[in-house]
């Protein structure tokens, strides 16, 4: 079977553990391609940083620092404090020494003309993630903000409202710099055109898997597969991190069938909720909803959760079949 997943950082890594653990366990050859998100990436100190493409390498690698959920584990801040010292900016963004050789290997490899995706596959090939990793781009894309502040309004980048301000600058929009010029990358609409099953995991719907849909060419490709996509809200409250700040700023309510909503039903044709939000089962029009429990407590449970979706997206297709 091949399965095509649209992630972002810590929520689509961890989902993605759970589903290599429950493909493991078929008897047919199973691939999973991940489509990862670039939005977030940025330049820091002449290094360019790859958040969500790193997260779900080190993750998938068995590197992550699992208390966190980004960053390597057992790392070091030597570097930055010596940064520090010398008052280099910015100080607000926290790279480690180990992260650092990642980041130095990516920009150097970029510098002589490597495209994105080769060099994700270069740096894969030392942690064997276990999946094919590709970002949504070669192009450079970076999602900004526009935020108000004292000064009046103006545009961030996403690390610095969502890093060093917290997200708590009131956000009134999100723009893709670089996405209308950007293709997808070699092997993006390869994957998603031979995939049996799209899985959008609960990343961020806007700033994730909203940047990977902004790519031209990637959403009109989904759309006549079968898509399945896990809820980021429970409980009208995002499982992790500040989704909730997002989908205020472009005008979404923070709860699983607005989020479905916003996805429409051209692209979403399933949606898992947690059993707390089993009252929204039909006010998601076009999208058949199902209920159980969400909390990725382990593999154990993500692995559950990752065969649900598997489970939802073969229904749906038997059913286009008898149609």
């Amino acid at each position: 079977m091949r399965t095509v997943v649209l992630a972002g950082g810590i929520g689509g890594a961890r989902f993605l553990e759970g589903l290599r653990a429950a493909m493991a366990t078929g008897t047919t050859r199973d691939q999973i391609t991940v489509i990862g998100n670039t939005g977030d990436d940025i330049t820091l100190f002449g290094l360019r940083v790859c958040p969500d493409l790193d997260t779900v390498m080190y993750t998938l690698g068995g590197g992550i620092n699992t208390e966190q959920g980004w960053g390597r584990a057992a790392e070091t801040f030597t570097v930055r404090e010596e940064l520090a010292a010398y008052g280099a900016q910015p100080q607000w963004f926290t790279l480690g020494d180990r992260d650092f050789a990642t980041h130095i290997v990516r920009t150097r490899m970029l510098a002589e003309g490597t495209p994105l995706s080769t060099v994700t596959a270069h740096l894969c090939a030392r942690w064997q993630p276990g999946v094919e990793l590709i970002p949504m781009t070669d192009d450079p894309v970076e999602t900004h903000v526009r935020v108000s502040a004292d000064t009046g309004p103006r545009e961030l980048h996403f690390q610095e409202w969502w890093v060093r301000h917290g997200a708590r600058l009131t956000a009134h929009g999100f723009r893709s710099v670089g996405a209308d010029e950007a293709r997808p990358a070699p092997g993006v609409l390869a994957a998603i055109e031979a995939a049996d099953v799209i899985l959008l995991p609960p990343s961020n719907p806007v700033v994730s898997i909203g940047s990977i849909l902004s790519v031209p060419g990637i959403r009109s490709a989904l759309l006549p597969k079968t898509v399945v996509g896990v809820s980021p809200i429970i409980g009208n409250a995002p499982v992790r991190g500040m989704a909730d700040a997002c989908l205020r700023a472009i005008g979404v309510e923070t709860s699983a069938a607005a989020v479905a909503r916003h996805y429409g039903p051209d692209l979403l044709d399933g949606w898992l909720v947690d059993d707390s939000d089993r009252g929204v089962l039909d006010t998601v029009p076009g999208t058949t909803v199902r209920a159980r429990p969400l909390y990725m407590h382990d593999t154990s449970t993500t692995a559950e959760i990752a065969q649900a979706a598997l489970d939802l997206a073969w229904d749906l297709q038997k059913e286009k079949e008898n149609r």
